[in-house]
């Protein structure tokens, strides 16, 4: 096989290709030198890529960045948390924004990124691991191509939680609304149970201050009848006082405590509630317990959720039981039900805010957390024990006052 040598005109049609009209030994020095400059452009490159490559990991948001066709280039290591199939590289936006459309609407944050818009836009997807809805937020920022024509740069951002505290709150003001409306209505009808209640009373007075009006046998019944009323009346009055109670805001001050008093309030309130839904409450208050520091208006919500929890993990009838007891500088009260009772793995996160079993709508999952709060700025301690279909005991424990 014949070799090929380069020829002088080769040499020259070279040198004047790289601009090199020097001698061989200044064109290898000058090759050299740009083999340099060109490996020092290359490291501040990859120097770059791994600076940018550390910033697109620490976002805390999911980020992706969709192409021309509309598919997933690359994405940071938030992605497969929040949506591991929907995002893997090649996948359509369909598969994350609108998989029930084949094509892209004219809402797909996508689509306006690739046509050089700035967009916000929120959805909602279901999590795999619960039965719950989480919530999105979604900016999309195009990207212009070298060539022209734009790619999709995608921020996802779960605001589940945020989401959630925004709900609880409008329900708080909605609760803290109705309560203003409940005392104005019970005040406003402690007014009439007055009047009721005196004028029975007198008239129990005229009946037995008039003994010819008890043979008169017409008026056998009043009597009878003006005890039931008087009875009756001065029970409601109880069931407005203790509502009354509830609906005036604690000040945050604490001084001495009767633990078994707070429950009485609060078992009184719940008394209709628990004859009604043919829930039997009972209870077993030691005797002479030695008080506790405290507040009591943070106290009584803190029995009035437990009892409240109970008669609704009480589906039909059921047992409801309230207990006391002093043991070794302690104070102990156990709120026990035998209700449908928690699963074990689910024991720990009860105290969770947002937490809850309940049907949606039933419940925000804020009321132990809270018990749980101010159990613990009274120095105390909350624990609970549960079997599925056997019932809930949650016991709670304070310091007695030295």
């Amino acid at each position: 096989m014949k070799e090929i040598r380069p020829t002088r005109v080769g040499t020259l049609f070279i040198d004047s290709l790289l601009g090199l009209e020097s001698s061989k030994i200044g064109f290898y020095s000058e090759v050299k030198q740009k083999i340099k400059e060109l490996e020092a452009v290359n490291l501040g490159l990859r120097f770059k890529q791994m600076e940018l490559q550390a910033i697109f990991d620490a976002i805390s948001d999911g980020v992706v960045i969709y192409d021309s066709r509309k598919l997933v280039q690359h994405r940071n290591h938030v992605c497969p948390q929040l949506f591991p199939r929907e995002t893997l590289i090649g996948t359509s936006c369909r598969a994350l924004f609108h998989p029930d459309s084949r094509s892209a609407p004219d809402c797909c944050p996508v689509e306006k990124a690739l046509a050089g818009e700035n967009c916000q836009w929120s959805f909602t997807a279901s999590a795999e691991k619960h039965e719950r809805k989480q919530f999105f937020e979604v900016t999309a920022t195009p990207i212009e191509n070298p060539g022209g024509g734009y790619r999709a740069l995608i921020f996802l951002r779960d605001v589940t939680q945020k989401r959630a505290q925004e709900l609880s709150l409008l329900q708080a003001e909605k609760m803290s609304s109705i309560g203003f409306l409940a005392a104005g209505v019970a005040h406003e009808i402690n007014n009439p149970m007055n009047s009721v209640a005196g004028y029975a009373e007198a008239l129990q007075r005229r009946l037995k201050s008039c003994p010819d009006l008890l043979e008169d046998q017409r008026l056998e019944d009043f009597g009878p009848y003006l005890d039931v009323i008087v009875r009756e009346v001065y029970r409601c009055k109880s069931i407005i006082d203790n509502l009354l109670s509830f609906s005036r805001k604690s000040d945050g001050s604490q001084g001495q405590v009767d633990l078994n008093a707070i429950l009485r309030e609060v078992l009184q309130l719940l008394h209709h509630k628990s004859r009604y839904e043919s829930i039997l409450v009972r209870d077993s208050l030691a005797e002479s317990l030695p008080v506790m520091h405290g507040d009591a208006g943070a106290l009584r919500q803190v029995f009035l959720n437990l009892l409240l929890n109970a008669m609704q993990a009480i589906t039909e009838a059921g047992t409801v039981e309230v207990s006391t007891r002093y043991a070794s500088g302690w104070l102990e009260a156990s709120v026990t039900d035998n209700g449908s009772g928690i699963p074990a793995e689910l024991i720990d996160q009860i105290w969770n805010p947002f937490f809850t079993t309940k049907a949606v709508g039933k419940g925000a999952g804020l009321g132990l957390a809270l018990v749980y709060d101010i159990v613990k700025n009274h120095g105390g301690e909350i624990t609970a024990t549960s079997t599925v279909g056997e019932g809930t005991e949650f016991i709670v424990r304070f310091p007695v006052c030295q």
